[in-house]
């Protein structure tokens, strides 16, 4: 059993949200699905039989997500962050989680069309900031800056001084 698990708060899209998170990453499922009965239709004022929390999983890890109103909102202060090798998985992630009315924001940061905040971060990125050049460290960390959606080629034109 996994110890600790995401719990993502939706008006009333868990489900779809689920469904279109499973169908971007690969190794993902949808889980089982709580309904709205009796009482707790009653005390959330959700339509009785509506989807109440849905399981799934993406890459091994395990989130729940729930249809509890129009109370609470996604933040910035949350995110995932997406460890991509290559540029290519850079581009299928950004496109893909921007699609429909995601927002793209800076340094590899975007929110998707429910308003949840992921990162789409190639390895190459840390690894370049943490180098031990402070110099090299320091023109890649300008160059992200500059950035929206991550360039590797740019990163290392950077490191390069170039």
């Amino acid at each position: 059993m996994q110890k600790i698990t995401p719990f993502l708060w939706y008006d009333d899209k868990a489900e779809e949200a689920a469904n279109f998170y499973c169908s971007i990453f690969k190794n993902s499922k949808v889980g089982k699905m709580t309904r709205y009965e009796g009482a707790g239709a009653q005390a959330s004022g959700r339509p009785e039989g509506t989807v109440m929390t849905v399981a799934f999983e993406l890459e091994g890890q395990k989130f729940t997500a729930i249809n509890g109103g129009p109370h609470f909102k996604f933040t910035e202060a949350v995110s995932f962050v997406v460890n991509c090798e290559t540029q290519e998985e850079v581009d299928y992630f950004w496109e893909k989680l921007t699609a429909d009315g995601g927002k793209e924001s800076q340094c590899a940061w975007l929110k998707d069309k429910y308003g949840l905040s992921w990162q789409i971060v190639p390895a190459v990125l840390i690894e370049l900031l943490q180098d031990k050049d402070p110099a090299k460290a320091q023109r890649v960390m300008s160059a992200m800056l500059q950035m929206k959606k991550i360039d590797i080629a740019t990163l290392k034109q950077a490191a390069e001084g170039q």
